[in-house]
């Protein structure tokens, strides 16, 4: 009985130490693009593979474990080796053992393929189409696929994402073709700007005439017209969905009709034909949509229909990304000063720079606001509707999705 009770004190220390031994072969694969040294190995391991993550040849296959594999299965059994000793000196506690074991295995099997003894590769490097979109905590193919022919110098975690999300390595948006909606309003003004600031490139649609620098391709479009943007968004990689309204204190039917109009439905149609142009295997690696919800999913906006408006969006796009083809975030935003809001708290500058931050961060909901209630309340309600959404409906067949929002086919 005391063994047993001993085993499992050592429980925390086995997970720690298996998360460190992937930390450090997470920062030994940064090296390997910033420290010349072993700089050549690992471009070796990238110049193994073609685009559906096949081997270019056996040989080169082999060569590339021996100069990047090996050498960095080595570093993680010495170091986590090290660990281990010094754990068990200091307080004769054997859980991070584990660790060190746990490196032996990819020691091992990275000198079994460098052999030739060991052909299939790892899990992340399987080769054939991508079926499903990154992960967010783990990685998969497609997250690893992104490393190795999206950006480089990004997506270095090979099985926890913990280290990327903590250097802001998650996802890459310089080269990035991103269209934003709403874009000649406050927020709109501010997150093209930062991100040309990140290197990429900007598409601002908008309903009204607006100046942007010479680098800023600028479409105009309007609510109800959506489909006149299918052809351009082919071509975009990420689209931000930021247009709104806010009737304030109006109850008036057309005050109902245009609230839903602009902040429900012009948004789901637009997310269904960014959805319609996911046809290719990198797409779902490539692609995705975030669209601005609102704090107001879960708290009073003081204006009825903002309120009810954004809360039906929150719900649609929470039902529509289970099983989505491409990553969908939401931005759960506070108050911020714009014209729909003159009182708000928040500058948009401020509010478009923590989008990004939390975006190459890799969140999936990014909630930007001053009020402690929004970042408790919101993921137990996103997280229960998730639940009652995928025990209590299925899939439609995407044409069927795509005609109901006006894709032609």
């Amino acid at each position: 009985m005391n063994y047993l009770v001993e085993l499992i004190s050592q429980l925390p220390l086995v997970a720690l130490s298996i998360v460190i031994a992937e930390v450090i072969r997470d920062l030994y694969h940064i090296a390997g693009h910033y420290w010349q040294p072993i700089q050549v190995g690992h471009l070796m391991h990238h110049k193994a593979y073609r685009s559906d993550l096949s081997m270019v040849s056996i040989e080169a296959y082999r060569q590339a474990q021996w100069r990047n594999d090996v050498p960095e299965a080595t570093v993680m059994v010495v170091l986590t080796g090290a660990i281990a000793y010094l754990a068990y000196f200091f307080t004769q506690g054997y859980g991070f053992i584990i660790g060190c074991l746990y490196s032996v295995l990819f020691l091992i099997t990275s000198i079994a393929r460098a052999k030739g003894w060991l052909m299939s590769t790892d899990l992340t490097h399987k080769p054939g189409d991508l079926l499903t979109i990154p992960t967010e905590w783990t990685v998969n193919r497609t997250y690893h696929w992104r490393h190795h022919f999206d950006r480089g110098e990004a997506y270095f975690c090979s099985t926890f994402t913990l280290v990327d999300k903590i250097l802001g390595t998650a996802l890459a948006l310089k080269g990035k073709t991103i269209a934003v909606t709403g874009a000649n309003g406050a927020l709109g003004r501010s997150l093209v700007h930062q991100l040309q600031t990140q290197g990429a490139k900007v598409v601002a649609l908008t309903s009204s005439d607006c100046d942007f620098s010479e680098n800023v391709e600028v479409l105009k479009w309007s609510v109800g017209n959506e489909i006149e943007l299918a052809n351009r968004l082919q071509k975009v990689d990420i689209l931000i969905i930021n247009h709104g309204t806010n009737a304030h204190g109006d109850r008036t039917p057309e005050a109902i009709q245009k609230s839903f109009e602009v902040n429900t439905f012009s948004a789901w149609r637009l997310m269904e034909i960014f959805f319609n142009t996911v046809q290719q295997s990198k797409h779902k690696a490539l692609k995705e949509v975030w669209i601005n919800t609102s704090e107001a999913e879960v708290n009073p906006a003081f204006s009825p229909l903002y309120e009810m408006s954004k809360r039906t969006l929150g719900d649609l796009i929470t039902l529509r990304r289970l099983g989505a083809p491409c990553v969908v975030r939401k931005l759960v935003l506070g108050a911020f000063k714009s014209n729909l809001n003159p009182i708000g708290i928040m500058s948009p500058d401020f509010v478009a720079w923590a989008i990004l931050v939390l975006a190459k961060r890799d969140f999936r909901d990014i909630i930007v606001t001053f009020n402690p209630f929004t970042y408790v309340f919101f993921p137990i309600k996103e997280l229960g509707k998730s639940i009652y959404f995928r025990l209590f409906s299925k899939n439609a067949p995407t044409i069927a999705i795509a005609k109901a929002a006006g894709v032609r086919e």
